[in-house]
């Protein structure tokens, strides 16, 4: 009895495992729907949630109308690819086009190509010299998407991004006039006299000059401003021309290089003179300049053009339709500012870092509205500036 008592229980156990054995493995989750599709009334999984798909890899074309190695405004655009490649959210090819006259009639040709290749999913190129080229092409491939930066595109395929390079003009402003009357620090003289090396004469560079011009008038009334345009982005021998002139002829100590590469001349020139100091511009200089060029360049204006780039990817990726936008961005948005360590720490005092700080908190508040020579047809900036040349 009791053999048949024991087969019995045994006939038992077997039945109880195999019944339940569909739930000893767990299923793979179902990958044509996610799970935020599941109706709002369901009672929360207890389950361990399914793994997201990986996020979209962009393959990008950046097409610099110029070159590589400005240390600038190329670079900084540059320095966010790098970072969304590194990151594993992109990968791109960058086509330098060159920045010459002789370099412009390939500029249309290889928008063209890239654009009829098919293979990219964004296509950026910046500066206000290439809008024109991009409203004709854009509209030929609907569904290709398109970034410009620093410039403005009319297509509802192309988004666009400027900065607020007014404001950071006005920062710069305020330091370089609260910098040139601090007469203890080596190579500042008892002129206030201060510089500017534009690139082309254009609404972009007459803003960062606009904002300078009021900054530093806002320390000094009766500073005088040198505005000097270099016609390009290259031209480095120019630039340094026009320094060496600010400084013998006119006593400037200070100079900002709003040029691109060709602004870089006037940094050569401060170092040859042994009588100026450099202020850089759209990255930080001091990072990228030879040890001797960093050592005299005080600061530089951010225009934070790679970040913005890592921005616009992360709203993209949110979900965000920024395409037929035109995105500005400010001191508040990160996307433009001012250097304020190394050598902007070791030389500034309180009083003209305190002057800064405050231009930055007003611009931020609201309490200060900084003009604008985009879209400006009064004539304002151009009286201004040559009431101010020495």
């Amino acid at each position: 009895m009791k053999k048949v008592l024991a087969m019995i229980l045994a006939l038992a156990m077997v039945f109880a495992l195999a019944a339940c054995g569909g739930t000893t493995e767990t299923e793979a989750p179902a990958t044509d729907a996610p799970a935020t599709e599941a109706p709002a009334t369901e009672a929360p999984s207890t389950e361990a949630p399914a793994t997201e798909a990986p996020a979209k890899v962009y393959n990008v074309c950046n097409l610099v109308n110029g070159n590589l190695g400005d240390k600038s405004f190329f670079d900084s655009c540059e320095s966010g690819l790098e970072e969304l490649e590194a990151a594993g959210r992109i990968t791109y090819t960058t086509i330098e086009m060159g920045g010459t006259e002789e370099d412009q009639p390939t500029w249309l040709s290889t928008l063209y190509e890239v654009s009829e290749s098919g293979e990219y999913d964004l296509i950026i190129c910046g500066t206000y010299q290439m809008p024109d080229y991009l409203n004709e092409v854009a509209a030929e491939y609907p569904d290709q998407k398109y970034l410009i930066y620093d410039s403005e595109a009319s297509q509802p395929n192309v988004v666009n991004i400027n900065y607020k390079q007014n404001d950071m003009g006005y920062l710069v402003g305020v330091f370089a006039a609260s910098m040139t009357t601090d007469t203890t620090l080596d190579m500042i003289n008892e002129d206030a006299v201060i510089g500017f090396v534009g690139g082309v004469d254009s609404p972009v560079i007459n803003d960062f000059l606009y904002g300078y011009i009021l900054g530093a008038q806002s320390v000094n009334p009766d500073i005088k401003v040198d505005t000097r345009y270099t016609n390009d982005y290259v031209d480095t021998a120019i630039a340094k021309e026009y320094g060496l002139s600010m400084i013998n002829d006119n006593n400037c100590d200070i100079i900002w290089g709003c040029a691109g590469n060709a602004g870089n001349g006037a940094v050569e020139a401060a170092l040859e003179t042994g009588k100026a100091w450099f202020i850089g511009v759209d990255s930080d200089q001091e990072l990228t300049l030879s040890a001797d060029l960093a050592a005299i360049t005080l600061s530089s204006g951010l225009k934070n053009i790679g970040d913005s780039l890592v921005w616009f990817f992360d709203q993209w990726d949110a979900g965000e339709d920024l395409f037929g936008q035109n995105i500005l961005l400010g001191i508040a948005e990160g996307g433009v500012g001012i250097v304020t360590d190394k050598n902007y720490a070791t030389y500034a005092s309180d009083e003209t870092k305190a002057a800064v700080e405050a231009a930055q908190e007003a611009i931020v508040s609201g309490e200060l509205t900084v003009p604008t020579a985009i879209g400006d047809e009064s004539g304002a900036l151009e009286e201004l500036r040559d009431s101010v040349r020495p």
